[in-house]
């Protein structure tokens, strides 16, 4: 019966061994396709850039707090999608 149970253990650990490199090696290809920038948009921008744009557009606004920040959603969600 012990025998039996490490027999299994080894043959486990065996094709552990044999199937991690594969595993570590198929990340590695991952890691190298989604690496870098991503492909842009026509007109869109980060979030960082959206922002910014959509901030100097909103100033002087007198309106309530919320209703700019409102618009601020909605104008940054065009600005990152390309749609402005």
């Amino acid at each position: 019966m012990m025998k039996l149970f490490s027999a299994l253990a080894v043959a486990g650990l065996m094709t552990t061994a044999m199937t991690a490199p594969s595993q570590a090696q198929e990340s590695k290809v991952f890691r190298k396709m989604t690496a870098g920038q991503p492909a842009a948009l026509q007109g869109s921008m980060t979030q960082a850039q959206a922002r910014k744009a959509c901030r100097m557009e909103m100033s002087g606004a007198r309106e309530s707090k919320r209703s700019i920040n409102i618009k601020m959603r909605q104008c940054m969600d065009k600005k990152m999608n390309g749609t402005m």
